[in-house]
């Protein structure tokens, strides 16, 4: 079985206060301005690697490098198809960077039921629920066809998102505050 070094070690305390502090900041932005600031995410990043390399040596870095890619990556398709923030994927890279592979797909999986029980409760706020219920079952029923279709016939059709002029926005950087914190829970239970 492969050793996670960013995963069981004397400074996980540690670790996992700098994660939720930095989230907390960017959550607090996020509501005020609309963005989470590459001031944040930039230093955090490379604080991840940094930490990543003194805790675990070059395995700790390839493993903070590789869960940065794995945990951006969903937030990048996100921005460049559906008009998600550049800011979110950047956090969740930084992110991936100080928790690792086995952390990150913790905080992955709980920011993800976060980000979708924050989209439920703004659409009921915001009496958008139907809007937003048509919007996903539009999307996908779009993904659906697009797989099951042959192959020329993807290739000529593109896949239909909806409209990100008719997209509500929403300060994703308090789902990402939320997911990180039952994350830290979950993997303090672990360890």
């Amino acid at each position: 079985m492969f050793d996670w070094p960013l995963w069981q070690h004397d400074l996980i305390a540690l670790q996992w206060c700098v994660v939720i502090g930095a989230a907390l900041i960017a959550a607090i932005t996020d509501v005020q301005s609309g963005r989470i600031s590459n001031r944040l995410t930039g230093p955090l990043w490379i604080g991840g690697l940094i930490w990543a390399t003194w805790v675990g040596g070059p395995l700790g870095l390839a493993e903070s490098a590789a869960a940065c890619v794995v945990l951006a990556l969903p937030f990048v398709l996100l921005f460049v198809f559906a008009g998600g923030g550049a800011g979110d994927a950047k956090l969740m890279g930084a992110i991936g960077a100080w928790t690792g592979m086995a952390g990150g797909l913790i905080a992955l999986a709980s920011v993800a039921l976060a980000g979708g029980a924050l989209a439920l409760v703004f659409a009921l706020t915001q009496r958008r629920a139907r809007v937003m219920f048509a919007n996903m079952t539009a999307m996908t029923t779009n993904l659906m066809v697009t797989i099951a279709s042959p192959r020329k016939d993807r290739e000529e059709r593109p896949l239909a998102i909806v409209s990100t002029d008719e997209m509500q926005t929403m300060p994703y950087g308090v789902a990402i505050l939320t997911g990180v914190v039952v994350a830290s829970m979950v993997v303090f239970s672990c360890v």
